[in-house]
């Protein structure tokens, strides 16, 4: 019977300090977990505002666009020409987008020399703010 009551008292059993090396161990992989994904949000954030602004950028790129080197022009400003636009939540939703518009020297293609081929001339444009962004204009000038 003395056995028994010994074998009682030394069951296997965790230790203090094992429990806690258990819960730091997991304490350190949640933390890389939350890491991992709050940078994922971050991006696909950053991602989704990219796109409205391209989509945004759509009402920059019109055929008057290289006229407006240096300037910073809303989008009501560019389209009011082309559209009639009357409601006056669109009118002040197209003021409030800005965008300040660069276009660089113009560069000319040309063919090799005594080879037939197009001539073109190229502009890029660039759309400066939050989300900055660059177009390319082509323009076919002899064929």
């Amino acid at each position: 019977m003395k056995t028994l009551a010994r074998n009682k008292h030394l069951r296997p059993a965790f230790t203090i300090i094992e429990i806690l090396i258990s819960v730091i161990i997991i304490s350190y992989s949640i933390v890389y977990v939350l890491k991992i994904h709050s940078s994922n949000h971050e991006q696909i954030v950053y991602l989704s505002e990219r796109n409205k602004r391209s989509l945004e950028d759509s009402l920059y790129v019109t055929r008057d666009i290289l006229k407006y080197h240096k300037d910073t022009k809303s989008a009501y400003e560019l389209l009011q020409r082309e559209f009639n636009i009357k409601e006056d939540k669109s009118r002040e939703i197209l003021k409030k987008n800005e965008r300040s518009i660069f276009i660089p020297e113009e560069i000319t293609i040309v063919p090799p020399p005594e080879t037939p081929g197009p001539t073109a001339v190229v502009n890029e444009v660039k759309l400066k703010g939050i989300h900055s962004s660059i177009y390319w204009h082509f323009k076919i000038t002899s064929f």
